[in-house]
């Protein structure tokens, strides 16, 4: 099968095929949405008042599980890996053809296992859960649905650790970009979790105080956030490199007023 007919297997035949095959057979984007959305939230729901659901393996098997469980009632294809690749803005994510998804969650998966967080302090967390965040997202192995279920990944990791997080602390503007930006530069695999590290510094929370303070997620607030982030952690280290269509600018106009519908936001 061509790349091009793997992609439009995932869709109904014309006059339907901008709309994904679901298992309800809705023909509608915005009614499949709508049921996307409903589902996955009270599956999401079941999950986090039972994590014993899926098991916390830390690895592929942990991640498909995750989304098995959440899009069960939505696509036949629930928890397993997508068929073609994908690519957002600037950056391609892991190329289905040479097993560079299974590349990415290794490395994920070794970060975990390998790493004591129990006791890590802020800065090591953040540094940690950054690598874990960034090779999943490169990694992207699902057709649809890799924001949500890396999402719940990183909240069973943060688990292990004396933080929680809370993504209402940043902006989806800001998490997107950030997202977009930890991709590796065009040629290498190499991730870039250092343009991660503000994002978690602003959402990993002590569990003893992880609901003493709600921070507003309007944009003026998260920009104010962000810059204050932005100020207390080492800057992106790509200022040097040649910029490619493939390559970001990371480092001038951090673009939060772009609308990049990236990373956990999918």
């Amino acid at each position: 099968m061509s790349g091009q007919d793997a992609w439009a297997a995932y869709f109904f035949p014309p006059p339907d095929d901008q709309v994904m095959r679901n298992i309800p057979g809705i023909r509608n984007e915005g009614e499949l949405r709508e049921f996307e959305y409903s589902m996955t939230s009270a599956r999401q729901r079941m999950l986090e008042e039972n994590p014993s659901l899926v098991a916390h393996t830390f690895d592929a098997a942990h991640l498909k599980g995750i989304h098995k469980y959440l899009f069960q009632d939505v696509y036949d294809w629930a928890g397993e890996y997508r068929t073609v690749n994908m690519s957002k803005m600037y950056s391609v994510f892991a190329d289905v053809n040479n097993k560079e998804v299974d590349r990415y969650l290794a490395e994920a998966s070794q970060k975990v296992r390998s790493t004591d967080w129990e006791k890590l302090n802020r800065v090591e967390f953040v540094k940690a859960a950054s690598e874990v965040f960034a090779n999943l997202n490169q990694a992207h192995p699902f057709r649809e649905g890799n924001g949500r279920t890396s999402k719940i990944f990183m909240e069973h990791v943060a688990a292990l650790s004396n933080f929680e997080l809370d993504y209402d602390r940043v902006s989806k503007e800001i998490w997107n970009q950030q997202s977009m930006f930890s991709g590796p530069d065009f040629g290498h695999f190499q991730v870039r979790p250092e343009e991660m590290y503000p994002v978690f510094n602003a959402i990993a929370v002590p569990r003893e105080t992880s609901h003493e303070t709600q921070l507003d997620a309007e944009d003026e607030k998260s920009r104010q956030i962000y810059q204050q982030i932005m100020n207390g952690f080492t800057g992106p280290t790509g200022a040097n490199q040649q910029q490619t269509p493939q390559t970001p600018n990371r480092n001038i106009n951090h673009g939060l007023n772009r609308e990049s519908g990236y990373g956990l936001g999918d």
